[in-house]
């Protein structure tokens, strides 16, 4: 059976997470090649197929509403999906020399990759890279059994079997909705230990590292959501469902518009390294090698 043209129409979702990142329906048309006025009417079409608002629209941008955030969050893997199928398609055509398959954990392939990736085609406009994103656990396995040529995590912990090289540092955040009662003090590693957050699932780097620095500060309360997309929590943070421990490059955005609040803590450290894996025993060659080199230059690194 055909699909309906409001799951169809990925340009739409994709101008809605560019809103999402860039906090304006001007600039996110701008990011697709659209006038403000065509990006706005694209998503006020949306929104009409969808049946809801899924935007604030003020004179200072544009935000989410809580609609538009799940939304948002559930177009995420299916334009991922779209982007892949898309860049397999080209690589059909390219020299198998160029090709680069990367897997990498979802904060790293939303937040950092983007931009490593162009920073490396401008180098090289032959290289044609595969991304596919999952969890640190997902990615080891990939790197493993040869379906990605390198991989980027977030976990602490990895499997034997796999080099790794630091290539950026980051730090994860207690973020709560604005009217949060913990936006005014500090809390302790123990306090958000016994508090049930909403979390990634089992095998997220950053549901790993939290656990981690966690160890010693009690028993850990059992998660009240769990779920694989950093948007739908952030979502689920808003709504005022519970706290969240997200890395600070997944949310730099929403604290910078006041919809989401850094929580302030003592006696925990969040900070971590991001890695690069490949399999133990193998040199890095090509766009492969190119790509290392470009992460551990990056401003982020």
């Amino acid at each position: 059976m055909p699909l309906p043209t409001h799951v169809t129409d990925l340009i739409s979702y994709e101008l809605l997470l560019s809103v999402a990142e860039l906090g304006s329906i001007g600039r996110a048309g701008a990011a697709h090649g659209m006038s403000q006025p065509a990006a706005s009417a694209r998503l006020k079409a949306l929104e009409s197929r969808v049946g809801a608002a899924l935007l604030h629209r003020g004179q200072r941008g544009a935000t989410l509403t809580a609609t538009g955030e799940l939304v948002a969050g559930w177009a995420e893997r299916v334009i991922a999906e779209a982007a892949e199928l898309a860049t397999s398609i080209a690589m059909l055509r390219t020299d198998r020399h160029s090709h680069i398959r990367i897997a990498a954990s979802l904060t790293i392939a939303e937040y950092l990759i983007p931009r490593w990736l162009i920073t490396l085609r401008s180098h090289d406009t032959s290289i044609t890279p595969t991304l596919t994103s999952g969890n640190s656990v997902d990615v080891a396995a990939s790197v493993l059994d040869g379906r990605a040529d390198i991989g980027f995590v977030e976990s602490p912990d990895l499997p034997s079997g796999l080099h790794s090289k630091d290539v950026a540092r980051d730090e994860l955040v207690v973020v709560v909705a604005p009217d949060h009662q913990w936006v005014r003090r500090t809390i302790t590693a123990s306090e958000l230990a016994a508090t049930p957050l909403v979390t990634r699932e089992p095998g997220s780097g950053t549901r790993l590292a939290l656990e981690r620095a966690l160890r010693t500060a009690g028993p850990l309360a059992a998660p009240l959501l769990e779920v694989s997309s950093t948007t739908a929590i952030k979502a689920a943070v808003i709504g005022g469902l519970a706290p969240a421990v997200l890395s600070s490059l997944a949310v730099s955005a929403e604290i910078a518009a006041g919809t989401l609040a850094r929580v302030h803590t003592e006696g925990l450290d969040l900070r971590r390294f991001l890695r690069a894996v490949w399999p133990a025993g193998r040199e890095l060659r090509g766009p492969s090698s190119d790509l290392l080199v470009v992460a551990l230059r990056s401003p982020q690194s």
